[in-house]
């Protein structure tokens, strides 16, 4: 049996509650220590993100879940709750679940439960989470195994983000009369992440009316087998660069130490986010036939606007230019959602009215938490 080709003909997003200036951030993160963060107009100069979502209110109480954040995406896709018993196949990734067991994508299921019981899949990871969803949904459809699937990718980091999150380890500094602030790697992403979901419905068939996506080709790499974690959560980096778990931690040193924050190795991240994976992408281009000359619209996940001119230059030196004219992100309006992000932009751009049929979008997804990255190319037709 030939594959079957693949198409997303409907995308979706939701955002929680009202967009935050930055002027606005630390009324809901709160200040640590009652100051304000030294790092974070530096932070904000650089990624260039002007407002974002948060899941929560200011007082902290959070508003949806991440994984009912992920169903309210999902049901935009679908004119009733009829339609949703046409849903074969979920496949939803995240790097903020709700809870380590049960999985998020099940959970995400029991918000849906007009659905039939079907397959779920939640892949983890980082940023490429939401592309390894769309991937299985995708290779699940191109085999024949169902004809239609729902992808999703979501992130709710606000919560972790919150200065009650370190408030124990810095007064613990105090007490032992040392710096009382905490690591820049983990202020850094206090001022760079945002809360929101995303969705797709695939199907083996495209749109009878509209435009639709056909999805040519994805390609995936890993360097971890070269480099030690980047990003990391719910576990501390020993100066070996291994990482040692929450659970080898005593329940004291987890809350003193701020264990379960989120980090990120800033100096492996510009020292490796922008040096791998574009070798790949050049090899996954020319495996299917192609070049960048092909590229209409390019879609490059960025954490900070700090990286564009650098993706740029690397995409030059590999002999891959693609202008700036060609280049689409939302990231300065919606923030970095993670890996919601890349579902987010394909969204805007699917019902901007700006696609013409025969064009090509290509995706760049990297993800610095031991530097993984994901391809694709797309067809509107």
């Amino acid at each position: 049996m030939s594959a079957k080709n693949v198409y997303i003909t409907k995308t979706a997003s939701f955002f929680p509650n009202d967009p935050i200036s930055n002027d606005e951030m630390e009324e809901y993160l709160g200040l640590i220590n009652e100051k304000n963060s030294k790092s974070k107009r530096i932070v904000l100069r650089n990624n260039g993100i002007k407002r974002r979502f948060y899941a929560i209110q200011k007082d902290g109480t959070p508003t949806h879940t991440n994984a009912q954040m992920a169903s309210l995406a999902i049901r935009k896709l679908f004119s009733n709750r009829e339609e949703l018993k046409n849903i074969e196949l979920l496949s939803c990734g995240t790097s903020s679940p709700d809870q380590m067991m049960p999985s998020h994508a099940v959970m995400v299921h029991g918000w849906l439960p007009e659905t039939n019981a079907i397959e779920v899949v939640s892949p983890s990871g980082v940023c490429c989470a939401g592309m390894h969803a769309l991937k299985y949904a995708f290779l699940s459809i191109r085999s024949g195994d169902v004809s239609t699937a729902v992808a999703s990718a979501s992130e709710r980091l606000s919560k972790v983000l919150r200065s009650e999150t370190f408030e124990d380890e810095v007064q613990k500094l105090l007490e032992l009369e040392e710096n009382p602030s905490i690591s820049f790697e983990k202020e850094f992403l206090r001022w760079m992440l945002s809360d929101g979901a995303g969705a797709f419905l695939l199907s083996d068939k495209p749109n009878t009316e509209g435009i639709s996506l056909r999805i040519d080709w994805m390609e995936a790499v890993s360097y971890a087998n070269q480099v030690e974690p980047c990003m990391y959560m719910a576990s501390e980096k020993l100066e070996d660069g291994t990482l040692k778990s929450y659970m080898d931690y005593t329940p004291e040193e987890v809350v003193n130490q701020s264990i379960l924050s989120i980090k990120q190795d800033v100096k492996l991240l510009s020292k490796y986010i922008i040096e791998y994976g574009y070798d790949k992408l050049k090899a996954s281009l020319e495996k299917h036939g192609q070049s960048v000359k092909d590229v209409d619209y390019f879609l490059p996940h960025m954490s900070s606007d700090f990286f564009k001119n650098k993706i740029s230059e690397k995409l030059i030196e590999n002999g891959m230019e693609i202008p700036f004219e060609k280049w689409f992100t939302n990231l300065y309006t919606v923030g970095n959602v993670g890996a919601g992000s890349m579902y987010l932009m394909i969204d805007e751009l699917f019902n901007s009215g700006k696609l013409k049929k025969g064009e090509k979008i290509l995706l760049l997804v990297p993800e610095s938490s031991r530097f993984s990255y994901v391809f694709s190319m797309l067809t509107v037709c």
